[in-house]
């Protein structure tokens, strides 16, 4: 093992995508390019630490000349997963390429399933309909607390979301009902199951941060399964432990939201001395891509940009940093779901200037990165770009 690398930190910027793929006609998302967008709408971001690594180096950015010496390695990066969710571009992330798309609803789910689902549960449901999850809630919520009948809703992701009011049903027994979803919807391939507690009253009504996914689980070892094989550590922030079904992770650790998630990476990270802190910041595809919310997006960003230097402040000459998304979530665009785009690459090492990583064929080219950096070797597909990053160090 080289010794420099002891620690990997990966961060996840959920929904901040930097471009529309050649394919992304075929999802319906031409003219997607959640960064860029964004920055022209608000007459530029202001991500001076970002910047600094090389984030407008990578493409056209508005209002921004790229930065003549990043000091950090930057990129961007293709899917080769069909789809355009969360769960394929973290699985893709950490070298699993997703061939059999999952299965989207795009009109509600079949008898067959809801009345599976009720009689499971002992409840009828109502919803069970594509829908934005705080638009349904304005509709169904008051209904649902009358009725103690729970949400059933979908996207254009492949996902059953489960919606209830934790003081008609407590979040153990919402819980329960997405186990029950889950293990049901596995022979249709359905990625997620999402448990989507709410409080408040009718024209108030607020989703907690006590939302929990119930994915399928990888089809076969990733990255992580690999690092936990070897002895590493490795803790997932945020959603990853529900992205990979717990698989292949030492420690699952949820927040509440980004600056919770950074909170708990800086936390973690000083835990272990040799492994991965892989944390997904869920908060720009959540609470603004999805509601289109660009000024939303905007803030997240530039809170994140402010966060990222206590992030840089804690590494050692032993770290390195990763920073990258799963998929866009273009606010500025009329639609509301995830956008086919490419993912940003902004890697960090102290000391190291960094030089450009190019335009990536796939996503795994990360994960198969973190197994070089480790000297650990799997059947895993991708191209690393490790020798780029050491060849100031050799």
């Amino acid at each position: 093992m080289l010794k420099f690398i002891q620690k990997i930190i990966v961060i996840v910027l959920d929904g901040a995508g930097i471009g529309e793929t050649p394919d992304a006609c075929d999802y319906g998302d031409a003219g997607s390019n959640t960064l860029v967008n964004i920055a022209k709408a608000v007459n530029g971001l202001s991500l001076p630490n970002m910047y600094k690594l090389g984030l407008a180096n990578i493409v056209d950015f508005p209002f921004r000349f790229p930065e003549p010496y990043p000091e950090g390695f930057f990129g961007k990066a293709m899917e080769q997963s069909k789809g355009k969710d969360t769960t394929t571009g973290h699985w893709e992330i950490m070298g699993l390429i997703t061939t059999d798309p999952f299965r989207v609803f795009t009109h509600g789910f079949p008898d067959e399933i809801i009345k599976r689902f009720e009689a499971a549960i002992g409840k009828r449901v109502i919803g069970n309909k594509p829908a934005s999850g705080t638009v349904i809630l304005e509709e169904l919520g008051e209904q649902h607390i009358k009725t103690g009948m729970p949400i059933v809703y979908t996207s254009a992701d492949s996902v059953f979301q489960i919606a209830a009011h934790e003081n008609v049903i407590p979040v153990n027994e919402l819980y329960d009902y997405c186990n029950i979803a889950r293990k049901m919807l596995n022979p249709y391939n359905v990625g997620r199951v999402i448990a989507r507690p709410f409080v408040g009253t009718p024209g108030h009504f607020k989703r907690t941060s006590r939302r929990k996914d119930f994915s399928m689980p990888p089809g076969s070892d990733t990255v992580l399964d690999l690092l936990k094989n070897h002895g590493l550590d490795v803790i997932g922030i945020g959603k990853i432990g529900d992205i990979f079904a717990g698989k292949g992770l030492t420690d699952s650790i949820h927040s509440a939201d980004n600056n919770d998630g950074i909170n708990k990476t800086i936390e973690a990270y000083r835990t272990i001395e040799h492994g991965i802190v892989f944390t997904n910041l869920v908060d720009f595809d959540t609470l603004y891509g999805h509601r289109n919310d660009v000024r939303g997006f905007k803030n997240a960003l530039e809170e994140f940009d402010t966060r990222l230097k206590d992030l840089i402040n804690i590494m050692d000459e032993q770290t390195m940093m990763i920073i990258t998304a799963d998929h866009g979530c273009d606010p500025t665009t009329q639609g509301t779901d995830h956008s086919r785009e490419y993912i940003p690459i902004l890697v960090y090492m102290n000391g190291i200037k960094g030089k450009s990583l190019g335009i990536r064929s796939s996503f795994t080219d990360i994960g198969k990165t973190i197994l070089k950096t480790f000297s650990i070797h799997g059947d895993i597909k991708g191209t690393d770009f490790f020798d780029t990053l050491i060849q100031d160090r050799l």
